[in-house]
C-alpha cells in the first residue's frame, strides 16, 4: 500500500477544502483531546489503579476543601448524578472521601476528601502534571501561549452566545 492510500488517523485528516473551516477546527481539537485523554487514562490506570473519572472527582474536591454537594460535583464534572454517586461511593469505601452534613442545609450532604484522600491525590496530581507537561513538550512555549489565548477567545465567544 502506498502512503497516499493509507487511511487518515482521524476525522479532521479526512476533510478536504470544501469542508467548513470551523468543522476542521472542531475535529482537530477533538482528536487531540481524545488522544491526550486516552494516554492519561492509561497512565492513571497503570500507575495508580484509578480511573480518570475518580481522579477528576478527587481533583474537584481538592479545589474545594469544605466539600461539594453531589449536584455541584455532577455539574462540574459534566456527568450524571448517578455517575457521581457511584464514583463517590467507591472512593468512600476506600477511605478517600467522606460524606458529611452540609453546614448550610442539614438535610443535604457534601462530599470531601479525607486526609488519606488529600495525601493520595497530591501524589497522583504531581505525577499527572508531569505527564501533561511531557505530552505537550514538543510544542514551543510561545505556541502554547498563543493556543491558550485563542481558546480563551473561543470560550468567551461560546459563553456570550449561550442561549
Amino acid at each position: 500500500m502506498k502512503p497516499d492510500d493509507q487511511a487518515p488517523l482521524d476525522q479532521a485528516s479526512r476533510l478536504r477544502g470544501e469542508h467548513h473551516q470551523a468543522l476542521k477546527l472542531w475535529l482537530r481539537m477533538l482528536s487531540c483531546t481524545v488522544r491526550v485523554e486516552d494516554e492519561i487514562r492509561s497512565r492513571l490506570r497503570t500507575s495508580f489503579g484509578i480511573t480518570l473519572p475518580r481522579f477528576d472527582l478527587m481533583a474537584q474536591l481538592e479545589r474545594h476543601p469544605d466539600g461539594l454537594r453531589m449536584g455541584e460535583l455532577s455539574k462540574r464534572m459534566m456527568v450524571t448524578g448517578g455517575n457521581v454517586t457511584g464514583i463517590a461511593a467507591q472512593l468512600e469505601k476506600e477511605g478517600l472521601v467522606e460524606r458529611v452534613s452540609d453546614p448550610q442545609d442539614k438535610r443535604a450532604f457534601v462530599v470531601r476528601l479525607t486526609r488519606a484522600g488529600r495525601t493520595a491525590f497530591a501524589g497522583m496530581a504531581a505525577v499527572h502534571e508531569g505527564w501533561v507537561a511531557e505530552l505537550f513538550a514538543g510544542i514551543p512555549g510561545t505556541d502554547k501561549a498563543t493556543m491558550i489565548a485563542l481558546l480563551d477567545t473561543m470560550k468567551q465567544h461560546l459563553n456570550e452566545n449561550k442561549e
